[in-house]
């Protein structure tokens, strides 16, 4: 009897987690605001008003997308630097250039989605600039402060 009572609870609980990942899903969903990797122009375009929100993420997504190449080649780069480091014998400047490689491609998407941003900031009214720029500055100042 104490068995199944002790299965009876492990039961619950996971139907409980099950219930909570599954409503967390749906309201996920539902909110439809997915992130977009571009650092602090991302988090700074968050903060506009939804009607100029929504195709500033959508230019950021459309600039990643046409980055696919490279943000592959950053992966692939990133997966043979920790094949590399299983090796019985780690060979550090191939480990080195390896993430060289990766680090530039992380750059180079980077590079491209800020310069997107950018040109679509651009074409903002000034107040939806000030806006970004506000937020930007509030991120700018808020790194150095999580380092130390």
């Amino acid at each position: 009897m104490r068995k199944l009572h002790i299965a009876l609870v492990v039961s619950i609980v996971l139907n409980l987690f099950l219930a909570g990942a599954l409503v967390a899903g749906i309201v996920s969903l539902k909110t439809g605001s997915r992130m977009i990797n571009a650092g602090s122009l991302r988090i700074a375009g968050s903060e506009l008003p939804k009607s100029v929100r929504r195709p500033f993420r959508a230019a950021l997504r459309e600039a990643r997308r046409s980055m696919r190449p490279t943000v592959v080649q950053a992966r692939t780069a990133k997966s043979e630097a920790a094949a590399l480091l299983r090796q019985p014998r780690v060979d550090q400047p191939a480990v080195m250039a390896a993430l060289d490689r990766a680090r530039v491609a992380d750059m180079a998407v980077r590079a491209a989605v800020e310069a997107r941003a950018v040109a679509y900031a651009a074409t903002l009214a000034p107040e939806d600039r000030a806006t970004v720029a506000d937020a930007m500055q509030r991120r700018a100042v808020r790194i150095p402060q999580a380092v130390e």
